[in-house]
């Protein structure tokens, strides 16, 4: 191979990596659903920035990024954690709420779900599902709502907690009665199946604080404008809509 053409391919080989950018961004597990038609929609707009999804519980995502996970982007599902990073001088953007959420009861066995949260306390119900309320703020939502419908004392040795909230999602469906799940997931292409109504039930939301998920742009991302891009489009009319599609709703 002569020279002329080792340099040809050397060019070909840094052109095509500069041009594929990668950003990484810590997303909150209840927005899972919604995540994947949010990079899908974005990559339509930017097809040379790859969009890397890291999902779990809120507090063990800021604990990561505390200790210095190489994130661009926190979607919390609170506004305390992106909060704490921003007073951290971890984040460099103020949190604003991208999306507030809603609490629901889901069950795939054969109960009287319009009875909500009464339900729980029938000696038919064995075994709840509920997200940590120590990781998940959905977990503390779910908590607090059990404890204002004055239910939480009935039925607290029921309860089996999940690190986030697919976590309890997944118990819910395969370990549980019942459980109090994000409301979003059961808007996602893989639940369309269990019904309003038949199989779950929205939680009255006077009986929780409302779930403000709060978004911030990381120090480790602040000099690629890639990540300015996601996080400009999570807020964007096109990005609430989407969200918006999946039970949230948007300021």
């Amino acid at each position: 191979m002569n020279i002329a053409k080792r340099w040809l391919i050397a060019i070909l080989f840094v052109a095509t990596h500069l041009s594929a950018n990668e950003i990484t961004i810590a997303v909150a597990a209840n927005v899972s659903y919604a995540i994947d038609e949010l990079v899908e929609v974005f990559h339509q707009d930017h097809p040379d920035t790859k969009v890397r999804v890291i999902l779990g519980s809120s507090g063990k995502l800021a604990a990561q990024i505390s200790h210095g996970a190489p994130y661009g982007i926190l979607m919390s599902a609170n506004m305390a954690y992106p909060y704490r990073l921003y007073k951290s001088h971890i984040a460099i953007s103020e949190p604003v709420v991208y999306a507030k959420g809603a609490l629901a009861i889901l069950s795939i066995k054969k109960v009287d779900i319009s009875k909500s949260l009464e339900l729980l306390k029938e000696p038919s119900i064995h075994k709840i599902a509920m997200g940590n309320p120590k990781t998940a703020p959905y977990g503390e939502a779910t908590l607090e709502a059990l404890k204002n419908a004055k239910i939480y004392s009935a039925i607290k040795s029921k309860l089996i907690y999940g690190e986030s909230i697919s976590q309890t999602l997944s118990y819910t469906i395969t370990a549980a009665d019942i459980g109090i799940v994000a409301k979003s997931a059961l808007y996602s292409s893989q639940l369309k199946s269990y019904k309003e109504g038949i199989n779950w039930i929205s939680i009255d939301n006077s009986l929780y604080t409302p779930i403000s998920q709060g978004i911030v742009l990381l120090k480790y991302g602040e000099k690629d404008p890639s990540y300015r891009l996601f996080y400009d489009y999570i807020l964007s009319r096109k990005g609430k809509e989407i969200l918006q599609r999946y039970g949230y709703s948007t300021i």
